[in-house]
């Protein structure tokens, strides 16, 4: 009986079936729409195809109902990629692939190539800006200047908890985010340009490091890119009653990054009782901490 109520729900849908079915989507019953909806749902991703030109309908709820269901659909293509990804990939993945395939669980309409390109415009500004053969301190100052200056990034203290603080396209469109995500977005744009700067996983906190034979400088982006010393960083610690370990203080491998930002969203999603939310984090902690 299993075998032919799966082969029923799965058997490809007539012209005249999806015809009737949209129509019913729409009903304002909401006991009919959520048959409808679990009947759609059980075609699989292949029924995204026929709703999506539905998505524009004129029909308030029409639209509204078919958007919902195809964003599922999309929503659970980005996250077999982002999974995909995971187990492929080392602790040396391509952290910034890897940042914009997680985002893309969430935000499956996104043009990760647009962000890119805006990341790329940053570097491109600061190039004419910093005179690379100044001093470390120099260069570091110009960067703040104009990352937390004049394009007005800066750490969200009045809703820190947000989700949106956790996912980069949401960081670049509000200019604020959480620690980690700050620190990703300094150290992509230092990648472009070529500079030392690591990602420095403190508990219950991420700062980066700008690291050369002449000096070794902590940033922390969530507060507009102050300037820290190593003993900054131990004093940090001692205060919060953590032990000081060289682990605290080593450069955090791509890897771990994706995974501190999952498992911030795992525990965010879980306090504001978000379950399907808070487990498909859980799914994602399980497979990058292997």
């Amino acid at each position: 009986m299993k075998t032919a109520f799966t082969s029923a729900v799965t058997e490809e849908l007539s012209d005249s079936q999806r015809t009737a079915l949209l129509t019913l989507l729409a009903d304002e019953d909401p006991s009919i729409f959520q048959t409808v909806r679990n009947r759609i749902l059980a075609q699989g991703p292949k029924a995204a195809d026929w709703l999506r030109p539905h998505t524009l309908s004129r029909d308030p709820a029409l639209r509204r109902r078919t958007q919902d269901i195809v964003v599922h659909f999309d929503r659970l293509e980005a996250d077999n990629r982002f999974l995909s990804f995971c187990l492929q990939q080392g602790q040396d993945c391509d952290l910034e692939q890897g940042v914009w395939l997680l985002a893309q669980t969430r935000f499956p309409d996104i043009n990760a190539d647009g962000y890119k390109a805006m990341i790329d415009s940053y570097a491109s500004d600061l190039v004419e800006r910093i005179d690379f053969s100044g001093s470390p301190h120099e260069i570091i100052t110009r960067l703040n200047d104009y990352l937390f200056g004049e394009l007005g990034y800066v750490g969200n203290e009045e809703n820190y908890y947000d989700p949106d603080n956790s996912f980069l396209n949401r960081v670049i469109d509000r200019r604020t985010g959480n620690p980690i995500n700050l620190c990703l977005l300094f150290l992509l744009v230092t990648r472009r340009l070529n500079l030392p700067v690591t990602g420095i996983g403190l508990p219950g906190h991420f700062i980066c490091r700008y690291q050369t034979s002449r000096a070794e400088i902590y940033i922390d982006p969530f507060s507009r890119g102050k300037l820290m010393k190593k003993v900054d960083c131990i004093n940090y610690l001692l205060q919060a009653n953590y032990s000081v370990r060289d682990d605290y203080l080593a450069p955090v491998k791509p890897r771990r990054i994706l995974l501190r930002i999952c498992k911030n969203l795992h525990q965010i999603y879980r306090h504001q009782h978000q379950e399907a939310e808070a487990t498909r984090f859980q799914r994602y902690e399980a497979v990058l901490a292997r």
